[in-house]
């Protein structure tokens, strides 16, 4: 039997919830009462039934109803069809089934990689919930309250599983503004990142210039040097793949098809020793997948 038949030979729901409850409790009255209905709809609803199956199902007696033989038989079938549609409900849409996967990681790769990745993201799951929490800290190899963790760096962390999310590709970059009248973009001024990783000596080297100015700006954070270079600060040597938005709508232009290729990047991780859950699993291939 297909789909299409099935409005043809199913009696309607209400005549069989009418059935199951006057079965169980064995009184019209009292299914009325559980199911919202007046008597008068139960009984009726039920003469609907047997006269839709041919048969009568209950002895009506001077004080309540009996199964009669047809109705005793009947009566496990429609049991049964009841506990698959509640367990596939309850399976399919109820919300404390409901998975939740905690994702840390720096606010920089939340914006600007992450973010517009979340809409794919839902089509993983209607029963999934991400909370995404940043971080600013060296890796945690305790990784207590997330199940999942990004971190910048070469990836040499021992007891992580880890994937390579993000490659550092470093060029510089500014608003397209900044460059109006200007013939050199070397002599602008310069934003530059805090911290142990790949500078502008490193790219200029690579590109084979000589080394630019100090610094004007230097800030500790990728997205404060990201907004400034967006606002004509000055030229930003940036991780290609996090401007990548930024370039597309304009905001900013890259000055050079110099990149400077370092050993880190952004990568997400897990703790070996604790175990993951299927949703767990299933936000992991989806994130390394978009790597």
């Amino acid at each position: 039997m297909d789909g299409a038949e099935f409005g043809t030979h199913l009696p309607p729901l209400g005549w069989l919830q009418a059935f199951e409850a006057a079965a169980r409790l064995e009184s019209f009255t009292l299914a009325a009462e559980e199911l919202g209905r007046s008597q008068a709809t139960v009984s009726q609803q039920i003469r609907n039934l047997e006269d839709k199956l041919g048969s009568e199902l209950f002895h009506r007696l001077p004080r309540g109803v009996e199964l009669t033989l047809d109705g005793a038989a009947y009566r496990p079938h429609i049991l049964s069809a009841f506990r698959i549609i509640a367990a596939a409900t309850r399976d399919l849409f109820a919300t404390q089934r409901r998975s939740t996967v905690t994702i840390a990681t720096p606010v920089s790769l939340v914006a600007t990689w992450l973010a517009p990745r979340l809409p794919e993201l839902q089509t993983l799951s209607h029963r999934l919930n991400v909370n995404i929490a940043t971080i600013n800290r060296p890796v945690d190899y305790e990784m207590e309250n997330a199940d999942l963790e990004i971190h910048y760096g070469d990836g040499n962390w021992a007891g992580l599983d880890r994937a390579l999310l993000v490659e550092e590709r470093l060029s510089p970059v500014c608003a397209p503004h900044l460059l109006r009248g200007q013939d050199d973009w070397t002599q602008l001024p310069v934003i530059a990142l805090a911290g142990a990783r790949a500078g502008w000596s490193d790219w200029c080297a690579r590109a084979g210039v000589p080394p630019l100015a100090m610094p004007m700006y230097r800030f500790d954070s990728f997205i404060l040097a990201l907004e400034a270079a967006k606002s004509g600060a000055g030229v930003m040597l940036a991780s290609l793949p996090l401007v990548d938005t930024a370039l597309k709508r304009g905001e900013l232009v890259r000055l050079s098809y110099v990149e400077l290729t370092t050993r880190s990047g952004h990568w997400l991780t897990r703790d070996q020793t604790k175990p993951a859950s299927p949703a767990i699993d299933a936000v992991w291939s989806w994130m390394s997948g978009r790597s």
